[in-house]
């Protein structure tokens, strides 16, 4: 499968724009042959909110309005699309990705590690386990933005069987080195492919760095734009590549395998309770 990661600016509080600039970016990724097109966190949204109200005015069900249209493109164009949105269900507000198709929605994905920054301040903590999704053929985990930075998530969805995790993000000024080093390590650590899609742009002073970048199973950078303009990256991924975990770089002599060779008898202090708390919870 051919991979598209979208660096794009995002307007706050736009839905109708903001889905309309997707679907054009759709239309150019699929005539670029790609099967899967990943947009940043937020996309449809925006992400700088002030406040829980101001950012539940523009969250949505899943499925919804907006996913119902995104998912009219895929059947219209072909192929798949991640793209992050703000999710309300049941009186709560989450941080959020849909993955969709043309036969309809794929599967979600709720932020788990959330930073204090922007509507993440105000949203609900992701409750739902990991899991992965299939498309043609490709397994796909999902995670977003400050996910990337603990080795948990990933290794949970490469446990799973991902052969793909996809991190749409928000990066704002500071986050320079997650974009430069985590993105590789989070491949070479897993041996899977690992597309981080970032926006761009400035929003109510906080400014995005863009940076996406594509990663392939030994953690070698396959595309980047290391610039804060809009661009489009392409990729493709062979899954014999990312499912086999065992790597001879000299037979008898030189072998590893990240899966094989793990001691989780060892890692108990990984699940232990801590007593920190985040800023404003």
């Amino acid at each position: 499968m051919r991979i598209a990661a979208v660096q794009m600016d995002v307007t706050l509080a736009d839905v109708p724009g903001n889905l309309n600039r997707m679907i054009a970016k759709i239309r150019e990724t699929r005539a670029a042959g790609a099967g899967l097109t990943i947009f940043p966190e937020c996309a449809l949204t925006g992400y700088c909110f002030t406040n829980l109200d101001e950012a539940s005015a523009y969250a949505e069900s899943i499925p919804g309005p907006s996913v119902q249209k995104m998912i009219g493109a895929c059947t219209e164009l072909g192929g798949y699309v991640v793209f992050g949105m703000l999710e309300l269900d049941a009186g709560r507000i989450f941080n959020s990705l849909a993955l969709v198709g043309p036969s309809g929605l794929v599967g979600t994905y709720r932020k788990i590690h959330l930073p204090f920054l922007g509507v993440d301040k105000y949203t609900d903590f992701g409750d739902r386990p990991f899991a992965v999704h299939e498309i043609d053929g490709v397994r796909i985990g999902m995670n977003i933005c400050y996910d990337g930075g603990f080795p948990e998530p990933a290794r949970c969805l490469a446990l799973l069987g991902a052969d793909l995790i996809v991190l749409p993000t928000n990066w704002p000024t500071s986050a320079e080195p997650a974009a430069d080093y985590a993105i590789n390590t989070r491949a070479l650590e897993n041996t899977v492919y690992y597309a981080a899609a970032d926006r761009v742009g400035i929003e109510r002073g906080i400014s995005f760095i863009g940076k996406s970048r594509i990663c392939d199973p030994l953690g070698k950078t396959l595309a980047v734009a290391d610039h804060a303009d809009e661009a489009i990256l392409y990729a493709d991924i062979d899954v014999a590549r990312s499912r086999n975990k065992h790597l001879i770089r000299q037979a008898g002599v030189n072998e590893v395998n990240r899966f094989a060779d793990r001691r989780p008898e060892m890692y108990g202090k990984l699940v232990e309770p801590h007593s920190l708390k985040r800023p404003g919870r």
